[in-house]
């Protein structure tokens, strides 16, 4: 074994994919499922991040979800990573977050995302401007002030929302979110798992520029990483290859509707420049039997200078992504 990664948490992060042939019903059953294991296994907490009009993603009304799996466990903490806040008003947030909090207390995240969670379409169907995600530092203030003690806006308080100091998290895939977490003295979650190119960069600049607050003395960052653990390495690398085909289809769909590739013509794709540039989105991918998966996250979280890893288990078989769950927790 490499590095001992055991002082160094180990939580999930749920894409809640509605898999072929699959309900948004069954979606939800799974997550129910995925989070019960993380906590027996040790898990520190799953999160939920909002997509929308993605035909395979359940999570878009994320709040909803995480009170649905909050209902169906006990200790595990659970969040957002994250809601997309230029979507949304701060005060509808801290409402629903308060929410959460009240109802399920000490176990609720709030990870706080820049981008828009689809395009310019979206924005439009949402009634919101795409140039909220300019006020998006003025909003997480906002946002933060409504959980806590006293509104940055008069006459109007969060209920529930307020003095419940829900704590945010910071996410990101570029240098903007780790200049605005080391400002703000907040939590830093990287999305490695599927933008890894600014990882360390973006970590350096957090730790260097770190501002303590009332939340947080230290900096705190948070990596994250796909997991493909199986009880053979080559059933890991076939689940592995199997999901990332999957992933090239749904991206070649976008622009070419209707046309059906073959697994080979997948493969041949992705040693096209375009098709290294999407298999680079899963650069930060562990992939093997339980302490092969160990080994790797002991040294990802070492480079990455991670104080906690968010792991998204990618198995297109839910029962392929149970036991992933299983044999990636001696990692903890």
């Amino acid at each position: 074994m490499s590095v001992n990664s055991a002082s160094v948490p180990l939580s999930i992060l749920d894409l809640a994919p509605i898999g072929p042939d699959e309900t948004p019903k069954q979606s939800f059953e799974n997550s129910v499922a995925l989070a019960q294991t993380a906590e027996r296994k040790g898990y520190t907490r799953v999160w939920y991040a909002e997509h929308h009009n993605m035909p395979v993603i359940a999570s878009s009304a994320t709040s909803v979800l995480i009170a649905h799996i909050a209902a169906h466990t006990s200790t595990i903490r659970l969040g957002a990573g994250g809601v997309m806040l230029p979507n949304h008003s701060p005060l509808t947030i801290a409402e629903q977050f308060g929410t959460l909090e009240s109802l399920h207390p000490g176990r609720i995240d709030l990870g706080l995302g820049r981008a828009p969670g689809g395009d310019r379409a979206i924005f439009n169907a949402l009634r919101r401007d795409p140039g909220a995600s300019e006020q998006f530092p003025q909003d997480v203030l906002e946002l933060q002030a409504y959980l806590g003690a006293e509104s940055r806006v008069a006459s109007v308080s969060a209920y529930p929302g307020k003095d419940t100091n829900v704590p945010l998290y910071i996410l990101g895939s570029s240098l903007f979110g780790a200049q605005l977490a080391a400002a703000l003295g907040l939590p830093y979650a990287f999305a490695s798992h599927f933008a890894p190119d600014a990882l360390h960069e973006a970590v350096a600049l957090y730790r260097r520029d770190f501002k303590p607050s009332e939340q947080l003395d230290h900096p705190y960052v948070i990596a994250g990483a796909n997991v493909f653990a199986a009880d053979t390495t080559a059933d890991a690398e076939a689940q592995f290859e199997a999901a990332r085909r999957r992933r090239v289809r749904g991206m070649i769909a976008r622009n070419q509707a209707g046309i059906e590739y073959t697994d080979a013509q997948i493969d041949e794709f992705l040693t096209t420049p375009a098709g290294a540039n999407i298999a680079n989105m899963m650069r930060m991918t562990a992939v093997g039997t339980s302490d092969e998966v160990a080994d790797w996250l002991s040294e990802f979280a070492l480079t990455a200078q991670a104080d906690e890893l968010i792991v998204a288990h990618g198995a297109l078989d839910v029962a392929d992504r149970l036991r992933s769950v299983e044999l990636a927790a001696p990692a903890i």
